[in-house]
């Protein structure tokens, strides 16, 4: 008898299944993961609005201490925030390209997931993690990108390419329900 609840004949049988991804990783991996966390984490689209928001808030206070004229400061501020925002853009594709940088030698990886966690192993390295490493994860189109919290700069990405079988995707997605938050 299950004493967990629910209907018995719902059980999820994908637990305790482990999932196998065999990838090699690229810069636009990278890319890609960091973007999607500036637009669906909170600490990601802080740190992708600040820059604007200090460029307005600069020019706003430098106009107002030098007294200069309105179409003065409007023509200034039309002209920093484009800039600050094209900066962040440019930052974060140089965070994606520094990134790749530290794991492109590890070559193909392998990474084998449980509801323990993931072991990877590269062709020149390998590390393990638990699942309480990660405090949420979100998914793109490509990817699932483990997020270490508000605090954390911990990012790790899953590239579904990597799936042995179409699958395999939905069983990680299973596992990282069922083992962190999904934004």
């Amino acid at each position: 008898m299950d004493t967990r609840g629910g209907d018995s004949s719902h059980q999820n049988t994908d637990v305790g299944t482990a999932v196998e991804l065999v990838y090699r990783p690229t810069a636009a991996d990278f890319e890609e993961a960091l973007r999607a966390r500036a637009r669906r984490s909170p600490s990601g689209r802080a740190q992708a609005l600040m820059p604007t928001l200090m460029a307005a808030l600069a020019v706003s206070v430098f106009s107002l201490v030098q007294d200069e004229p309105l179409a003065v400061w409007i023509i200034a501020l039309v002209l920093a925030v484009p800039v600050a925002f094209w900066a962040t853009a440019r930052g974060l594709r140089t965070m994606a390209r520094r990134m790749f940088s530290v794991v492109e030698p590890y070559g193909q990886c392998q990474v084998v997931a449980d509801d323990r966690g993931a072991v990877t192993t590269g062709e020149r390295a390998s590390f393990s993690m638990d699942w309480t490493v990660f405090r949420e994860y979100l998914e793109t189109p490509g990817l699932f990108v483990l997020l270490g919290g508000d605090r954390a700069a911990g990012v790790a990405l899953l590239p579904k390419r990597g799936a042995q079988d179409p699958a395999d995707v939905d069983r990680l997605r299973a596992i990282l329900d069922r083992n962190l938050k999904r934004l």
